[in-house]
């Protein structure tokens, strides 16, 4: 049986689930983000002014997954690049193509979209490492963040 599966722009009617698999992101990263950003996070995903944007992964009626992007202008580029900054999917929802779903809405929205780039980071051990190696090898850039 196959999954008949929907991927869209989060609405606000998304927000328990999404706020649910937010909580279970930052479980499995070791972190913690304060309710008010939490809030002012979820308010500027819906804001069509933000550049900050949601998609869902919608499975039998439920939100199972989302990734939260960042669309933005690049020095090196013309068109604009966009960041996945999270993806995540519901534990009890893994194995089925949700993640890989995911990423390909994002690869078909910028192909359509006239996106230069869509780029994501991730930790070194992170098992999901599989399927985004599926799209494309890892570079050879380090990061390093400053907490101001």
């Amino acid at each position: 049986m196959t999954l008949s599966l929907t991927i869209r722009d989060a609405q606000p009617a998304d927000e328990t689930a999404w706020r649910d698999l937010w909580a279970g992101y930052n479980r499995f990263y070791e972190s913690s983000v304060p309710e008010e950003v939490t809030a002012f996070t979820w308010k500027r995903l819906l804001s069509p002014e933000s550049a900050l944007f949601c998609r869902v992964a919608e499975a039998r009626g439920q939100v199972v997954g989302f990734t939260n992007n960042v669309l933005h202008e690049g020095t090196w580029v013309k068109d604009p690049l966009c960041y996945l900054e999270d993806l995540f999917v519901d534990p009890a929802s893994r194995g089925q193509g949700i993640g890989r779903a995911l990423i390909r809405d994002l690869i078909d929205l910028g192909t359509t979209r006239h996106w230069s780039r869509l780029y994501w980071h991730t930790r070194n051990d992170n098992p999901a490492r599989r399927l985004y190696d599926e799209f494309i090898k890892a570079d050879d850039f380090v990061r390093y963040r400053l907490s101001l």
